[in-house]
């Protein structure tokens, strides 16, 4: 597969993290690149090595819209989409705000949902095209205080799996990156969430320190996390393959959380929780 054959590459949430690492590998790798954020001023480093810089909001229909018009205006159609942008609101079922469960879903979820609706006509007229969407070991397993979180991760598994079946006969990919651990400040928006959802006198005070303390330490161990450029070289793999697989597992330890939730059914997997967490 070559990198005009795919171009360009449309790619959100390119920030920080793995967005901006995977736009960074996609044009070392030739790929016409489109390099997106809330507010395109920080993308100045991107742009510097080549990429298109464009401003994208995937919880503004006008803002996606106009981003993938002048994709298709300059190139006819988007050659592969990155749905990358994501974050994660942490607390306990009881406790979160709702509202900001709906704002996480709108960035997560329906931003994704979107902006794939918006790109596919135009690939299906090509009939060819990649989408690839970020999603999490998350979306295969469920850690307490981030039920909400890992219900968007679900949910975009199961986007994925229907999508991936709906647009084959039109010579569309769709594979689906499940990262485990990875550094990219990711870790802190969630710690800042708990902190919040956790008040003086909550009966899930002890909970949430824990899994504070858990989510730290996670994060800073270098056997269990990587960084965002273990999975950019997979987002590379997922363009360029002839045949892209329609999952990819990033970090030994995901594979193995994975397999433990998938094997070893609830009962396992509540032993691994109560571990882990203890009575707090």
């Amino acid at each position: 597969m070559t990198s005009s054959s795919l171009a360009p590459v449309l790619v959100t949430g390119c920030s920080s993290g793995i967005g901006r690492a995977t736009a960074e590998l996609l044009l070392k790798a030739g790929h016409t690149v489109y390099a997106t954020a809330r507010r395109p001023e920080v993308l100045a480093h991107l742009e510097s090595a080549g990429a298109r810089v464009l401003a994208l909001d995937v919880t503004s229909e006008e803002s996606m819209s106009t981003a993938v018009k002048a994709v298709e205006d300059e190139h006819g159609r988007v050659g592969a989409l990155v749905n990358n942008a994501g974050y994660g609101e942490y607390g306990t079922i009881e406790e979160t705000d709702l509202d900001k469960v709906r704002q996480m879903f709108e960035t997560n979820v329906f931003g994704l949902a979107r902006l794939t609706q918006l790109v596919l006509p135009a690939m299906r007229a090509a009939r060819s095209g990649r989408i690839v969407n970020i999603g999490s070991m998350g979306g295969r397993l469920t850690w307490p205080v981030g039920g909400y979180y890992h219900a968007t991760k679900y949910a975009v598994e199961a986007i994925s799996d229907a999508l991936r079946n709906e647009v084959r006969p039109f010579g569309i990919s769709v594979s689906l990156v499940e990262p485990g651990l990875i550094r990219t400040g990711f870790e802190e928006t969630a710690l800042t969430s708990e902190a919040h959802a956790g008040t003086d006198g909550s009966p899930y005070a002890g909970l949430l320190a824990t899994s504070a303390s858990i989510t730290t330490g996670g994060y800073s161990n270098p056997m269990l996390a990587s960084g965002p450029e273990a999975v950019a070289k997979v987002v590379l793999k997922a363009v360029e393959s002839r045949s892209p697989r329609s999952r990819y597992v990033v970090t030994a330890a995901a594979r193995a959380a994975i397999t433990a939730r998938t094997v070893g059914g609830d009962r396992v997997w509540d032993a691994i929780v109560r571990n882990q967490f203890g009575s707090h």
